[in-house]
C-alpha cells in the first residue's frame, strides 16, 4: 500500500471520528471537547506544515519576515472552520499596522494562544519560544525556518545572547516580537496574571522600541481543560496603547515591568466582565508581580 494510500485512509478514519464525535456532542458534552481537540490538532498540523513549505519559499524570495504572519493567518481560517473558535481583534488605533519594530507582549492562558497569534500577529513579526519546541515535528520545522528566537531556559549565558542577538535583529531589520512575559500558561478560569519575568522587558529597552501590551479576555466559558470544556466561540483581544521605552535604563526595568502588568491586570478583568457578563473583583497580589531571577529573565546590561 502507497504512503498516498495510508494517508487517505488516515485523513478519512481521522475525519469520520471527529464528525462523529462532534453529533455525539449535543447528548454527551464531553464528546465536544474531544472533536475540537482532535480537530484543533490536525489542523495545527496541517498549518505547520503549509507554514514549513511556506518558510522556504518565502526565504527564497527574500521575505521570510512574513513567514510567521502568512501561517498565522491560515490557522485562523482553518480553527475557525474546524472547531468554531476565533479571536476578535479589538485595535482602534491600528497599532498593530503602525507600530513598527515593537516588542508585542501578551497574556497567556492555554494552549488556544496559538489560535490568538493566528488572528492577531502582525506582518513583520517573530516570536520566541523555549528551545524545547525546536525539536517538535512539523511545529519546530516551521518555527526554525521562519526565524523563531528559541530561548535555553536552562542556560543563562545562551539566553542573555539570544535576547541580545534578537534586539540587534530588532534594530537592524526593524523585525517585531511578540513574548508571553508570564512565561508558562496560567489555565486560570479568573482573569488573574501571573508574575511577570523582566526579559521583554529588558529586550525592549536595550533596542529602544516601544512595547506594546495585547490583553485577551479570559476565556474558560470556550476552552476550559481542567474541567474536559471546549466550546466554538469568539474571544475579544484588546491592542493597548504603545508605552515608549526611549531614554529608559536597566534599572528602569523592574518599574517598567511592574506599571505594564498593573495596566494589563485591570484591562484583563474590564474585558473579561464585559465578555463573561458578571462582575469580577480585581484580584489581590502579592508583592509587585515582578519575578526576580537571572539570565534573560533578568538582565540583559
Amino acid at each position: 500500500m502507497s504512503f498516498v494510500s495510508v494517508l487517505s485512509y488516515f485523513l478519512g478514519g481521522y475525519t469520520t471520528l471527529v464528525i462523529a464525535l462532534y453529533m455525539l456532542s449535543s447528548v454527551v458534552p464531553i464528546a465536544g471537547f474531544a472533536a475540537r481537540s482532535l480537530a484543533a490538532y490536525i489542523s495545527l498540523v496541517i498549518c505547520a506544515i503549509y507554514g514549513a513549505i511556506a518558510s522556504i519559499i518565502l526565504r527564497i524570495l527574500g521575505r521570510e519576515q512574513i513567514a510567521q504572519w502568512t501561517t498565522a493567518r491560515a490557522f485562523k481560517y482553518v480553527m475557525a472552520l474546524t472547531t468554531g473558535v476565533t479571536f476578535e481583534i479589538i485595535d482602534p488605533k491600528r497599532h498593530l499596522e503602525t507600530v513598527r519594530p515593537a516588542v508585542f507582549i501578551g497574556n497567556h492562558q492555554t494552549e488556544l494562544d496559538v489560535l490568538m497569534l493566528g488572528c492577531m500577529f502582525p506582518k513583520y513579526c517573530s516570536v520566541t519560544a523555549k528551545k524545547a519546541l525546536k525539536n517538535v515535528p512539523f511545529l519546530g520545522w516551521f518555527m526554525s525556518l521562519s526565524g523563531t528566537i528559541f530561548i535555553d531556559r536552562k542556560n543563562s549565558k545562551d539566553a542573555r545572547e539570544a535576547m541580545s542577538g534578537a534586539a540587534r535583529e530588532i534594530q537592524k531589520r526593524k523585525q517585531s516580537v511578540y513574548i508571553f512575559p508570564e512565561g508558562t500558561r496560567s489555565y486560570s478560569k479568573e482573569p488573574e496574571l501571573l508574575p511577570f519575568k523582566k526579559g521583554a522587558f529588558h529586550l525592549a529597552v536595550q533596542a529602544g522600541v516601544p512595547i506594546v501590551p495585547v490583553v485577551v479576555a479570559n476565556y474558560s466559558h470556550v476552552l476550559y481543560i481542567k474541567g474536559l470544556v471546549f466550546k466554538s466561540g469568539k474571544i475579544p483581544v484588546k491592542v493597548l496603547d504603545p508605552i515608549p521605552t526611549i531614554g529608559l535604563k536597566a534599572e528602569d526595568v523592574d518599574e517598567l515591568t511592574r506599571s505594564t502588568r498593573e495596566l494589563m491586570q485591570r484591562e484583563y478583568v474590564a474585558l473579561t466582565q464585559k465578555v463573561q457578563n458578571r462582575p469580577i473583583a480585581m484580584p489581590s497580589m502579592n508583592g509587585d508581580g515582578v519575578v526576580r531571577a537571572s539570565g534573560a529573565d533578568a538582565t540583559l546590561s
